[in-house]
């Protein structure tokens, strides 16, 4: 049956249908790591390999590259950026808090700038969700401009890999007696893909269309393949993945756990990507119902349930109304499409929301509602109700579960494929299609009923090349993703099941609302306060102070081993309660917007980027060590940016200290003196580890803001 599903992989045949007793039966797979199917190419050497070019990918390159490193950035489309490009979600999420002090990390203020100085104006679209609105492709080439003047600047050499996939690694075997690490990657198998002879170009297909060919190691009709294998810098002669990498006497690897490692392997991809094909352990979707995560939707916690993708586009308000065709699977989504709420049914409000181009720049009424579109403006789309794709089950959900990956034989010898459902990346496809045409030509609303929609035919759908998602078909060259698989960080001093960031760690939540005590045990209430009670908390622990008579503290928990900061709302795009998605009279999952709120400003503990198992890997971007709750508040640009520096900084301080990051923790809540020194090296270099009067005696909210 192994043999059959590995065969059948290699063909990127999806075997989903096996059904979860086949699974049981099969009992724990552990990644097993052989040959290619091709030779590699040629081999490249690096200090820092990091997988994925979205933001917290680019600030590890940035920093790397500025500490002198040599940096291998392989991306999965051709633009470096992530959100502000590839994704088309070129509006920076930003909290006042952070704004209005511009408490950023030094590359990320420098992306801001150079926006600026690119455009004239930091907000060239003059959009009212954010202070900066611009076109994606302008965000791609901004972004990898700073990186190579980072490289010149720092004396680091950038290799850049556009159009790569991560297919395999090697790992040596697990070293007895040690049950959270102990592991280090030695190699990494990708594959480079170009255009075939006689094809179109990159980005002509959408998505879901080249994807399974982009992890097939034979070329094909569509692509010319070039196989590569990423080893360290100076490792001499790379392991033969022939013995499935478990070599132990290949040349500069050390191996061990003091001996540090000879480069770093960071994961920045938008789903966990190599937490998947390294098989660490990782949480995905909604977390059980705990004292750490209160307002959990289910108690048992559900892996299907992440937060909805999308697939955005950008549309180009017109003077003559236009003909728009309908698309001829679009009555399948109507029923889906909506305004979502009353205050919110305008089509000015929804076009400026995100608009990435005005011509005529200059103050706007205070009422979005009112805002005057004039023909040539552009906006790119990203609306909940609309081209958010929200699956919530087993039979559609888009990132593969553990299991899922097992019975599709990606876990398998060469078989790794991205760890997504292509079918429901071309409904994300199809879904965001539709909701152009509801916009322009639209009367129904899911749910809002009828007499709320108008069509608005004045506007044309942008593609080709040139327009700003850079494709021929419109959409966005990858979905912008809100969540991904999310590690287990190793047993800890205070969460010794491994180290996770929790609701009850940054949410400003008032969890003495009748449903915690409903929902809670006695025991499991008083644990939720024990957690959030700050300096209160010990008089509850010794019995001196009732539940009812413990304040919460107002701030969120402080780190001893913060790296980064970060604040944005708790915000959720729920998945939908039936499949499919757009399913008539779909709702969106019960319970699943019940952590939704105000957060307070919060830090980026170094224990959330360390995997289990693998010494000399790093996570970073969206697939820290957060809960689904925390995790709707860390995942904005700003944030991204932050946990990328800290995973390049620690990287590059590690290179030269010759140990592995994990040793700067591991002592904790003892003094780490190496901890304290990498610190201190982040804060030099203007990379914020903590907010302006960051204090466990600092109980006021308004001194936080």
């Amino acid at each position: 049956m192994k043999v059959r599903r590995y065969l059948f992989s290699l063909k990127g045949r999806s075997l989903v249908s096996l059904t979860l007793s086949i699974i049981s039966a099969m009992g724990s797979i552990s990644p097993v790591f052989a040959a290619p199917g091709r030779n590699p190419d040629n081999a490249e050497t690096c200090d820092i390999l990091v997988a994925g070019g979205g933001l917290a990918g680019a600030a590890t390159a940035y920093e790397g590259l500025l500490a002198g490193r040599t940096v291998c950035l392989t991306e999965i489309t051709d633009w470096v950026g992530g959100q502000i490009s590839s994704q088309g979600t070129s509006a920076l999420d930003e909290r006042e808090t952070q704004r209005s002090l511009l408490f950023y990390p030094r590359g990320y203020l420098e992306l801001r700038r150079r926006i600026k100085e690119h455009y004239g104006r930091l907000n060239p679209g003059g959009c009212w969700v954010s202070y900066s609105c611009f076109m994606p492709y302008d965000g791609h080439k901004i972004l990898f401009n700073i990186l190579q003047d980072a490289a010149k600047t720092g004396k680091g050499t950038l290799k850049w890999f556009p159009n790569t996939v991560i297919k395999e690694l090697a790992i040596t075997p697990a070293v007895a007696g040690n049950t959270v690490g102990g592991q280090q990657i030695k190699s990494a198998i990708a594959i480079q893909h170009k255009p075939a002879a006689n094809t179109g170009p990159i980005n002509t297909e959408t998505l879901s269309q080249t994807i399974e060919d982009a992890y097939r190691y034979e070329n094909s009709a569509r692509f010319n393949k070039t196989i590569i294998r990423f080893i360290p810098k100076g490792s001499g002669t790379p392991p033969n993945p022939r013995r499935g990498g478990n070599s132990t006497n290949s040349p500069g690897l050390q191996g061990g756990a003091r001996g540090g490692a000879d480069w770093y392997v960071v994961d920045a991809t938008e789903t966990g990507e190599l937490i998947g094909l390294a098989d660490v352990p990782y949480r995905l979707g909604i977390d059980p119902r705990s004292p750490l995560e209160p307002s959990s939707a289910s108690p048992s916690g559900d892996p299907y349930c992440t937060q909805g993708f999308t697939y955005t586009f950008a549309m180009e308000a017109t003077k003559e109304p236009q003909q728009h065709q309908v698309p001829s699977f679009y009555q399948q989504y109507a029923p889906y499409y909506s305004y979502e709420l009353q205050r919110l049914a305008s089509f000015p409000l929804v076009f400026s929301y995100r608009q990435i181009r005005t011509v005529r720049p200059g103050k706007r009424p205070s009422d979005p509602k009112q805002f005057p579109i004039y023909p040539g403006d552009i906006s790119m789309q990203n609306w909940t109700w609309g081209n958010d794709y929200r699956p919530g089950n087993s039979q559609d959900n888009l990132i593969y579960t553990r299991e899922q990956l097992a019975a599709d034989g990606q876990l398998q010898p060469g078989g790794w494929m991205g760890g997504l459902r292509t079918e429901t990346l071309r409904r994300g496809e199809e879904n965001a299609k539709g909701f152009f045409y509801w916009l322009v030509t639209g009367t129904t609303d899911s749910q809002l009923g009828e007499g709320v929609k108008k069509p608005d035919p004045n506007n044309r759908f942008l593609s080709g090349l040139n327009s700003p998602m850079g494709t021929v078909h419109g959409l966005s060259k990858y979905p912008y993703m809100r969540e991904g698989r999310r590690i287990i960080g190793r047993p800890s001093f205070n969460q010794p099941q491994g180290f996770t960031v929790w609701e009850v760690d940054m949410s400003r939540t008032d969890f003495k609302a009748d449903f915690y005590r409903e929902n809670l045990s006695e025991e499991e209430y008083r644990n939720l306060w024990l957690a959030v009670g700050g300096l209160n908390a010990p008089a509850l622990a010794v019995g001196s102070q009732s539940v009812e008579e413990t304040k919460s503290r107002s701030r969120a928990t402080i780190y001893p081993d913060s790296v980064g900061i970060g604040h944005y709302a708790i915000d959720f795009h729920p998945c939908m309660t039936n499949s499919p998605p757009e399913a008539p009279g779909n709702t969106e999952r019960e319970g699943t917007r019940k952590g939704q709120g105000q957060a307070y400003p919060f830090q980026i503990p170094l224990r959330a980027m360390i995997p289990q198992k693998i010494d000399n890997m790093l996570v970073a971007g969206k697939s820290i060590a957060v809960s689904h709750t925390a995790a709707a508040a860390y995942r904005v640009h700003s944030f991204e940016w932050s946990a990328g520096a800290a995973a390049g900084v620690t990287a590059a301080f590690s290179l030269e200290k010759g140990i592995i990051p994990y040793e700067l923790v591991d002592e904790l809540p003892s003094r780490e003196p190496n901890l304290e020194v990498l610190q201190l090296r982040l804060q030099q270099n203007a990379n914020p580890i903590a907010f302006p009067g960051t204090s466990i005696f600092n109980s006021s909210w308004q001194n936080w803001k």
